[in-house]
């Protein structure tokens, strides 16, 4: 889901919040759980976009199936309530994320791959991006078997394509040069 303005700027404001009350982390780690189970569950995805369901349903369902998050988060509910804006959640939590990793410094590193990666590929992979960048790096591993093999590395704005089909497409275009 893109984040939408509305969105960027609900997650600044309770980062800002979390910030000033020292739960910026316990926040991170209830985005971190919303956003998962939103883009995981169907259901609960359309229920949050679902435009006929009345906002105080919405707000006491996500009270309850979050019941263990932070009071910041709760009260981020609770907001959205009141400006009729659920649709927006999953956004804003993606959002908070991000603001969250930027402000502590933490970068994430977009390993593309074929299979799924395992430990010993994944430390040797965070090996080499951390002499790439000095901020403290997190892996994401994406799996896309249509690379075929090899990985596609995404650091911020960077990208280094070493993909089976990247070498495929530039052999194709020598050839018929």
């Amino acid at each position: 889901m893109a984040s939408t303005r509305a969105a960027i700027r609900y997650a600044k404001a309770i980062l800002d919040l979390a910030n000033s009350k020292g739960v910026a982390e316990a926040v991170n780690n209830d985005m971190k759980t919303i956003a998962q189970a939103i883009e995981s569950n169907l259901e609960l995805s359309t229920f949050i976009q679902n435009p006929t369901t009345k906002v105080e349903v919405k707000e006491s369902a996500l009270l309850e199936v979050f019941a263990n998050v932070d009071g910041v988060t709760k009260g981020l509910f609770h907001l959205l309530f009141e400006n009729k804006r659920f649709e927006i959640l999953e956004g804003i939590a993606l959002e908070y994320k991000r603001l969250f990793d930027e402000s502590n410094g933490v970068e994430v590193a977009k390993v593309t791959t074929a299979i799924p990666m395992d430990a010993a590929l994944e430390a040797k992979v965070l090996a080499k991006v951390a002499t790439l960048s000095d901020k403290k790096i997190t892996i994401e591993n994406i799996v896309d078997p249509s690379i075929i093999g090899g990985f596609i590395l995404r650091i911020g704005d960077q990208q280094y394509n070493a993909s089976v089909a990247n070498r495929l497409q530039v052999l194709k275009r020598e050839l018929s040069n």
